[in-house]
């Protein structure tokens, strides 16, 4: 059985505007990240892809993408994607995250997702590392983020 956001995603995504649809549903649910207007481009277990516009509300006052904007994009897009993947009988909460800032970030940004360790259902917490890599609209990296995520089992 899939996770309940990758049903919905799967479901979603099939309509015209889904992709819209589904961001604008996950920043109904956690709206902070409603302030980088990001779009999902792709959901499945072990790996999420969000997209951010180039537009004036993210920059910094160099006019590239501000470094908080690449962080709210990091983990939204790891955190869905933990979602995603999680065994129904396990939680996620994030427990810190070490960044990489490596080029300008001008244009569209591309968050990839991936667990940097098979994700398992285990009877007691551990840490789950998660690696973001942000690149532009050239293909290059622009950013790397590693999102420590503590995974426990649900209380009953």
């Amino acid at each position: 059985m899939s996770a309940p956001i990758l049903s919905m995603y799967r479901r979603i995504t099939r309509w015209p505007a889904g992709h819209w649809l589904f961001s604008r549903a996950v920043c109904f649910k956690a709206p902070y990240f409603a302030t980088i207007a990001p779009r999902f481009v792709a959901l499945e277990p072990g790996r999420c892809e969000v997209r951010i516009r180039d537009r004036r509300r993210v920059h910094n006052h160099i006019g590239t993408v501000h470094a908080i904007a690449l962080c709210n994009l990091a983990e939204l897009s790891a955190g869905v994607m933990i979602d995603a993947t999680l065994p129904a009988s396990m939680r996620w909460i994030p427990k810190g995250m070490t960044v990489e800032y490596l080029k300008k970030a001008t244009g569209t940004m591309h968050g990839v997702a991936t667990p940097d360790i098979p994700v398992v259902e285990a009877a007691s917490g551990y840490e789950l590392p998660v690696s973001v890599v942000v690149s532009d609209d050239g293909g290059d990296v622009v950013f790397r983020a590693r999102i420590a995520m503590w995974v426990s089992p649900r209380r009953a």
